[in-house]
């Protein structure tokens, strides 16, 4: 069984079908749109950079290839173990098995912070934001990508999977916050059917998945997300 740190908020994809969540991640945004997005707001060029919810470690090899150092930071340890792995050839990048409230690092020591569908969704992430306020230092900037549930299919999937959440909560939380929005456009390209029909299997409930597939001819599918971000 594996370790997962305490106050970890469990993911229901990666944590159980790491194997099909990286072929998510191989589908998503293939135009590097959200990268492009963010890079042009805060360089990443030279910058130390910490990936919050890291996971497999998907996103690491990019940043390490422009930054000075990147910092993975994952509550599950077999995802962590996946991750290190990942990275074994990559001197500038380390990984930690830690949560967003209580990472490992000194004060005002990143000038990056970046959560791809991790952890920051709104009310209850106090305790991560207060972290992102002592770790990113000043100069920085911190990133949030996550799916924008208001637009599109994939936001009416969403919310008939989790139909207690409140896209209308979730917008007052951050700009009480006070962090800046941008609309992304993303999508998915899938290699074969079975990949598309497997992902929609593990984001959405079976019925819901069901209709999904039903609704999804070929091989692409739009991906609505809100990137976020605010200044230190």
């Amino acid at each position: 069984m594996p370790h997962i740190r305490k106050g970890a908020i469990p993911s229901p994809n990666i944590w159980h079908t790491p194997e099909i969540y990286e072929l998510e991640n191989d589908a998503v945004d293939p135009d590097g749109v959200a990268d492009e997005t963010m890079r042009g707001i805060r360089t990443w060029d030279g910058a130390t950079i910490l990936d919050i919810g890291c996971g497999t470690g998907y996103h690491l090899p990019r940043y390490a290839a422009v930054a000075a150092r990147v910092i993975g930071v994952e509550p599950h340890d077999g995802l962590v173990a996946r991750a290190r792995r990942r990275c074994a050839g990559l001197p500038n990048v380390a990984v930690h098995t830690a949560t967003a409230q209580d990472l490992p690092l000194p004060d005002a020591s990143v000038d990056v912070a970046v959560a791809r569908w991790a952890y920051f969704f709104g009310p209850g992430c106090e305790p991560g934001l207060r972290e992102l306020s002592r770790v990113v230092r000043r100069g920085g900037a911190a990133f949030v990508v996550d799916l924008d549930a208001t637009r599109g299919a994939f936001g009416r999937w969403f919310r008939q999977t989790v139909p207690q959440y409140s896209a209308q909560a979730v917008e007052r939380f951050w700009a009480q916050q006070g962090w800046e929005r941008k609309e992304l456009d993303l999508r998915m390209v899938f290699r074969t059917r079975a990949d598309l029909e497997a992902v929609l299997r593990i984001e959405f409930s079976p019925e819901v998945a069901a209709r999904a597939v039903a609704e999804t001819p070929g091989l692409e599918l739009a991906y609505p997300n809100v990137l976020r971000w605010r200044w230190y």
